[in-house]
């Protein structure tokens, strides 16, 4: 059997959407040819990287009630907020027919697995998200699927409504400094 049910490889910070007004927010991926599924409340191991791609922080989302957008969310206002511009995933939960998070899954679900099955998924995590060079094969998941990250249109609309509002901001403060010289 195989723990690790999905992945997400190198998604950006800046499509998180964190959700709007008390809608929630939600993370969300596509498997080439597949539909989009919200992978917001799975569990696993999660690696932020800075710009440059290295590695500034590891951490597990699953325990308790932090599910693995709560997390990123959490990071983008501690003390890592300026620290991270992408990240990686892997999930435990699985992806039903319906492209919805397998509901019987959860950091309490007891797994079997054999020592070397375990040992084969823990080398494929470290190889996807560490990447080290003199690797040649990329470890063996066991049968987890790839999903790439889709971006939300709103995600988008607020960033340009942001960066709209800053700058009429902007324009209104260098008028009135302008005026303020005359």
């Amino acid at each position: 059997m195989s723990i690790v049910k999905n992945y997400g490889f190198l998604w950006e910070r800046r499509f998180i959407y964190r959700g709007v007004g008390g809608a929630p927010g939600h993370l969300l991926g596509k498997r080439k040819g597949g539909n989009v599924v919200d992978f917001r409340d799975q569990i696993g191991i999660y690696v932020l990287y800075d710009r440059n791609q290295s590695i500034v922080y590891v951490g597990k989302a699953g325990d308790g009630n932090s599910n693995l957008l709560k997390r990123l969310v959490q990071h983008m206002d501690d003390d890592l907020w300026n620290r991270w511009e992408f990240f990686s995933w892997v999930g435990f939960r699985g992806v039903t027919q319906n492209n919805k998070l397998n509901e019987m899954h959860n950091a309490k679900t007891n797994v079997k697995l054999t020592y070397s099955t375990a040992l084969s998924h823990i080398e494929a995590v470290l190889i996807k998200m560490i990447e080290p060079k003199l690797n040649k094969h990329a470890g063996a998941f066991g049968g987890a699927v790839e999903y790439d990250q889709d971006v939300d249109p709103r995600v988008a609309e607020i960033t340009n409504n942001n960066l709209q509002q800053y700058i009429s901001e902007m324009e209104q403060r260098i008028i009135k400094h302008f005026r303020a010289i005359k």
